[in-house]
């Protein structure tokens, strides 16, 4: 009885590690499904993957620079887009399509996880600067404390340039949206 209770349990997955809900039941966070860098496990992903899969996520956004994981997000048969984390001066036209891309999954009704190898500011602010995108929440500090409290963790220099430059992107797009990215 044990055995086939356990059997079940472990059949629905588990859940991705600092996993974090910023618009509920439509675009989460983690960090990388089976763990960062030299900690990253195969069974563990798997197991991830399977959960993401039971809780009808659609759609699985990397920001890695590398093609980690991709294969293993084919392969369950979970849809999949790689845009890596953006640098530099790219910031305001890497946000842009990122958030462009996201419109455009949600106008289809797809459950989206984005993730980086793991669960920092960059990666907060990143998501973050899609609800100002999407007019969920005002620029300014009310931002930082809703992503701090999502997220349980503070938000530092890098997290803040980062939504100052989606800020700044908003404000010049003016008040009409963008036409979604295909």
């Amino acid at each position: 009885m044990l055995l086939t209770t356990l059997r079940g349990k472990w059949a629905e997955g588990i859940t991705p590690k600092h996993f974090a809900w910023i618009v509920t039941d439509r675009l989460a966070i983690s960090e990388r499904p089976g763990g960062s860098g030299a900690s990253h496990r195969r069974v563990r992903r798997t197991e991830e993957i399977q959960w993401l899969k039971r809780q009808g996520f659609t759609r699985v956004v990397s920001l890695l620079h590398s093609p980690h994981n991709l294969a293993a997000y084919e392969e369950a048969g979970i849809e999949f887009a790689h845009l890596p984390l953006p640098t530099g001066a790219d910031l305001a036209a890497s946000l842009q399509d990122l958030y462009g891309h996201l419109d455009a999954w949600f106008a289809k009704g797809e459950r989206v996880l984005v993730h980086a190898d793991v669960l920092n500011e960059e990666l907060i602010s990143l998501v973050g600067g899609y609800l100002l995108w999407i007019g969920a929440v005002a620029p300014g500090a009310r931002v930082v404390v809703i992503l701090e409290q999502l997220t349980k963790r503070n938000l530092g220099f890098d997290g803040r340039r980062i939504l100052n430059v989606a800020e700044e992107t908003v404000s010049r797009r003016g008040h009409g949206r963008p036409e979604a990215v295909p």
